[in-house]
């Protein structure tokens, strides 16, 4: 299945945001609330006629939830059902390690930092009182595990988690630069994105910085 274009995630357009087409819904065991989102995984077709012998792995990055199919068993169609692992690669990813056709092939993964071009990407949404923002482009372990921001009139606000990749304030922080400071939910790991959103920031648009984890 080819993923659609933000998906659980809440990454919008997957090549605008730094993710393009080597990406995975996964199943809830490894999606994690909404907390695996960003993480990026190590594949290698395994056992299977269909794979690639000249393809030792590729890396995919975990965009979305494969949600279960309770009507069919694990092992023939409910394959995102718990506790099975699975990851529904886009087609892309999938045809450059398999034979599309397959359909199901069998594989060996393993968790790996992630490499990404440029800084940390803020989309928000919401209004003056209450901000929603989704984090993009995470480099290092991918994913987040608390973020807080910081406008130039305020302390720092612990943001709630919302679902996949967005964080909620209910806060006055319209007409304020905004900063956030991040924690890696893999490497524990916080960093500050200072001045991230101008003071005429606004809804509907991303942000993006320079900062990142390493």
């Amino acid at each position: 299945m080819f993923n659609n274009k933000g998906g659980a995630c809440g990454y919008g357009n997957l090549f605008v945001n730094g993710y393009g087409t080597d990406t995975a819904a996964l199943s809830s065991t490894l999606f994690n609330n909404g907390y695996a989102c960003g993480t990026c995984y190590q594949m290698q077709c395994y056992q299977s006629k269909a794979c690639y012998a000249n393809v030792s792995y590729i890396t995919i990055t975990a965009t979305n939830l494969c949600p279960p199919n309770w009507s069919e068993a694990s092992d023939d169609g409910g394959w995102c059902n718990p506790p099975r692992a699975h990851f529904d690669m886009s087609k892309p990813a999938f045809m450059k390690f398999a034979q599309w056709n397959a359909g199901i092939v069998p594989v060996m993964y393993r968790r790996v930092p992630c490499a990404r071009s440029g800084g940390l990407r803020f989309s928000f949404q919401g209004n003056g009182y209450w901000l929603l923002v989704y984090v993009m482009n995470v480099g290092g372990g991918g994913d987040i595990s608390s973020i807080s921001v910081k406008g130039s009139k305020t302390r720092w606000i612990s943001m709630s988690h919302n679902w996949g990749a967005s964080y909620q304030a209910f806060a006055s922080l319209g007409g304020q630069a905004l900063s956030f400071r991040i924690t890696s939910y893999t490497t524990k790991q916080t960093i500050f994105a200072w001045n991230a959103a101008p003071s005429n920031w606004a809804a509907g648009l991303t942000y993006s910085t320079r900062f990142n984890f390493s």
